[in-house]
């Protein structure tokens, strides 16, 4: 797969990068979806996002011109399998997509009816896909209230993975949590790194004990995190397109992946919030290689990565 992938980036092939197997680490299950597909069923033109200040401009924006075409469970639903058909169309091999805590309201509070309802969807829309289920909570949500959902979710023996996200300086309170997670064998993410410090990143990393790290991108400011991050095989999903619109960086050209890159640690590109951002993988390959960050034979060490 090395070569077709170097000539899809070569020719600039969409079309031939999309055959090409990838893996899609960071992804939110109802933000997954091409928002062309949602158009299509909805009747609606979603416009072109803007670059947002912070995640507080971006949650706005999605809440005015995405979220009143998605209501209610059928809502809900639909927006699963758009992000099923878009990895299945972006050659998505691998895919990781993160529920949160509280989605299971669509489903009569039912974590069981909710995980039925993605089984079901996978298996009608991309059963050929590899799909790690991940578990996600707000780290705003009662410490209390989210262990017992934790719990109630976690006997049911169903996701694979767990995330954390919100306010990055509470994430490292969630030790006990993630223990739990871990004792069941669970791959450990958080985000951190995306607005926060980079000793920040490595405090999460190292209290949650985590195999994989949500953005980090914070981390290039400290070549003693980044030293860290190597030394401890720590992994960073990160996500180009959502750090630009998000004001984290400038542009392609000055993203800090090369600098993480080039200081040992393992990075994968991944979409995060395609719906909004509107960036696959494969255009996220684009991306890079096209601002010249990364040449072809990097850009398919960083794609092998992920698997």
């Amino acid at each position: 797969m090395k070569d077709q992938f170097i000539a899809a980036l070569q020719q600039n092939s969409l079309a031939e990068m999309r055959k090409v197997p990838k893996a899609d680490l960071h992804n939110h299950i109802t933000r997954g979806g091409n928002k062309r597909y949602i158009e299509d069923w909805c009747g609606v033109k979603i416009p072109e996002c803007p670059k947002f200040a912070d995640l507080h401009e971006m949650n706005q924006w999605n809440a005015i011109h995405i979220k009143p075409l998605l209501n209610g469970r059928l809502g809900y639903e639909k927006r699963i399998e758009a992000a099923f058909a878009q990895a299945k169309t972006d050659g998505i091999t691998l895919l990781h997509m993160s529920v949160t805590i509280g989605e299971e309201a669509w489903f009569d509070d039912s974590p069981e009816q909710l995980i039925q309802a993605i089984q079901d969807i996978h298996r009608r829309v991309a059963p050929e896909i590899i799909f790690v289920p991940e578990i996600a909570f707000l780290t705003h949500t009662p410490m209390h209230e989210t262990a017992g959902k934790i719990d109630q979710f976690l006997e049911l023996n169903y996701f694979k993975s767990m995330d954390i996200f919100g306010d990055e300086f509470a994430v490292p309170a969630f030790k006990k949590i993630f223990r739990k997670a871990k004792d069941k064998g669970l791959i450990l993410k958080a985000h951190a790194g995306e607005f926060g410090t980079a000793e920040l990143v490595r405090q999460a990393a190292e209290e949650l004990e985590l195999d994989q790290i949500q953005h980090g991108i914070a981390a290039a400011r400290s070549p003693q995190v980044m030293r860290w991050l190597s030394d401890h095989h720590i992994q960073l999903n990160i996500c180009p397109t959502s750090n630009i619109l998000l004001s984290r960086v400038e542009n392609y050209q000055t993203h800090p992946i090369r600098t993480l890159y080039d200081n040992g640690i393992k990075v994968t590109v991944n979409s995060d919030d395609m719906i909004i951002f509107d960036q696959s993988v494969s255009e996220e390959f684009f991306n890079l290689y096209q601002a010249g960050v990364f040449n072809a034979e990097e850009l398919n060490e960083i794609r092998e990565n992920a698997f």
